[in-house]
């Protein structure tokens, strides 16, 4: 599981053929298990089979949530770039920056084997989204950038082609032949009181003529325009590591072995607890050993945390219907409507947010365990109790394999991920073709979101695993550095490589310098005192007033980011320190 592509089903295989050993075990006959053995398809047939009829007659097809997608993107760039968003709307919007195009590129592919799109859909839907990602930047930059804000005619004519275009999205369509009809040059010039500029900036121009090519070019492939796009240099370059079945580094990291071993040893210890205290109840506890180890020790706790907490809700919840409601219950369809409820409850936790998806699972798992006990309602509350025992001791056990035997923390993946995502951006800035770059940037984008989860993951590690309040702090300031290159690199097509080799390099230098000196926190805030200003060349003397205008961005924003640091990493490292 650990060291192949088997990763997202292999613990579910492992349990199953685990546990069904067990259960084999306890059969009277071997005729008895056979039988057993053959009911257990219909365990699998007939849910999966009542799940793709009721998905065909209510779902909504795959194309259809990736243009509700790409419609909700449009309007909120829309109420972005006119500052009338609200909080939540700000807060999706920078999720939506976050996210990249991945989810709508599966949906798209999902749209052609299932037969509701067409290739040429496919690829105008896909042009679509990377065009989305394109307008989500530039509106980014002149909403949050002074020097990049449009005037508000020009603004209010851009919104409103953008909520044009979400409503042919939202009718199943998609838009072509768009024409941004800007206001006259002097409607331009004529700004508001309260704007902060009086004529149309270099960086304004430099968004305005972004935002228009993308809406123009919205749904149009790039071979319809006639530029033959460049392939992307970036993208065959993960392609080796990834092949084959097995990971890069299946026989030579000893983690994958010492992965195999931990929970091996956390599922054996729990069985025999189990089969020497004849209580089969608990059996859960050998369930959880698998379904809660991961190859971190920040990803396991956050599992068997999600684990327990969606177990105890269950069961309170089955606890409590077994001695209040099923008493009144007089025929099946109440017990159905019961059901129904706790279903109900439990997908709403199960379809939110990543972070407690997992949890709304438990919750359904636990709830029917005490509702469903067979063909009529029962009252055995046993049931509850032995699953949340068995739940808790398996996480217990696995809480101490993972944290004291061989703990992995999750410190490895991050500075990967964020040596791999600062080589992207270097990648970025050196490319001119904007389909490439889009897809490039989308990918980074993508990257950028995972890194900021598993940062927010370290926290679950314990303080003999977790790395020093220093190393923490670094590479926050890492992502935030690297968030204040993304809007400018995306609009210099190519033209300001300089000044992102110069940045991306301190940036490198200073991760270096923290590992090498986690504990010298004074000196690290010095030291970032000093490379903030950064009065080296970032573009020659014969650079545009684009790429000046740019770098003097990216200049500014890595010093806010650097004043900041000097001062919370500081308050940071002194509450967050360990005796």
């Amino acid at each position: 599981t650990s060291a192949s592509k088997l990763r997202p089903v292999g613990a579910i295989a492992a349990m199953i053929i685990g546990f069904g050993l067990d259960e084999l075990g306890l059969a009277p006959v071997g005729e008895a298990a056979t039988r057993g053995l053959l009911y257990a398809w219909l365990f699998v047939s007939v849910p999966i089979g009542l799940a793709i009829v009721v998905n065909l007659l209510f779902a909504p097809s795959p194309r259809r949530l990736a243009c509700a997608q790409l419609a909700r993107r449009l309007r909120l760039a829309a109420r972005r770039l006119t500052d009338t968003a609200t909080e939540a709307e700000r807060a999706a919007f920078d999720a939506c920056v976050r996210e990249g195009d991945h989810q709508i590129l599966t949906w798209l592919k999902f749209s052609k084997l299932e037969g509701t799109s067409t290739a040429a859909d496919c690829a105008a839907l896909r042009q679509a989204a990377a065009s989305t990602t394109a307008i989500l930047l530039a509106t980014d930059l002149a909403a949050s950038e002074p020097a990049a804000r449009l005037s508000a005619a020009c603004a209010a004519r851009l919104a409103e082609t953008m909520e044009r275009m979400a409503a042919m999205l939202d009718a199943g369509g998609y838009p072509v032949d768009v024409v941004a009809d800007l206001p006259e040059p002097a409607a331009l010039s004529t700004q508001s009181p309260q704007s902060p500029q009086s004529s149309q900036s270099p960086l304004s121009a430099l968004v305005l003529a972004d935002l228009r090519a993308a809406l123009e070019g919205f749904a149009v492939p790039p071979s319809k325009t006639g530029a033959s796009p460049a392939p992307a240099p970036a993208a065959p370059a993960p392609e080796p590591a990834r092949g084959g079945f097995f990971d890069a580094d299946a026989f030579t990291n000893p983690d994958h072995v010492r992965y195999a071993l931990k929970t091996t040893i956390a599922a054996m210890f729990c069985y025999v607890l189990y089969q020497q205290l004849d209580w089969q109840g608990i059996h859960t506890c050998f369930i959880t050993c698998y379904m809660v180890s991961l190859g971190t020790t920040a990803e396991t706790v956050e599992k068997l945390t999600l684990r327990i907490a969606g177990c105890l809700v269950g069961a309170l919840l089955g606890t409590a219907a077994i001695v209040f409601v099923t008493p009144a219950l007089t025929s099946i369809d109440q017990l159905m409507a019961l059901v129904f409820v706790g279903a109900w409850l439990a997908a709403w936790v199960a379809t939110g947010s990543p972070r407690i998806a997992y949890a709304g699972m438990q919750i359904a798992f636990a709830f029917f365990l005490c509702v469903i006990q067979g063909d009529a309602p029962k009252f055995d509350l046993t049931l509850a109790r032995d699953r949340s025992i068995g739940i808790l001791i398996g996480n217990v056990v696995v809480y101490l394999m993972f944290t004291r035997v061989w703990p992995v923390s999750i410190a490895g993946r991050i500075d990967s991920a964020l040596d791999a995502l600062v080589k992207q951006w270097t990648r970025i800035a050196r490319v001119a073709d904007t389909g490439t770059r889009t897809a490039l940037v989308a990918g980074a984008l993508a990257q950028y979101g995972a890194l900021r989860q598993n940062l927010g993951l370290i926290h679950y590690e314990p303080s003999w695993v977790r790395p020093a309040p220093a190393w923490i702090a670094s590479r926050w300031r890492a992502l935030a550095e690297l968030g204040a290159l993304e809007g400018p690199l995306f609009l210099a097509a190519g033209r300001a490589g300089a000044v992102a080799d110069t940045r991306l390099r301190e940036l490198a230098r200073r991760i270096e310098s923290v590992d090498h000196a986690e504990d010298d926190v004074g000196q690290r805030a010095a030291g970032t005192q000093t490379q903030a200003p950064h009065t080296g060349p970032a573009v020659d003397s014969t650079a545009d007033s684009n790429v000046d205008a740019l770098s003097h961005v990216i200049d500014a924003r890595f010093g806010q980011i650097a004043d900041a640091a000097h001062s919370s990493e500081l308050k940071e490292a002194v509450t967050d320190a360990r005796p």
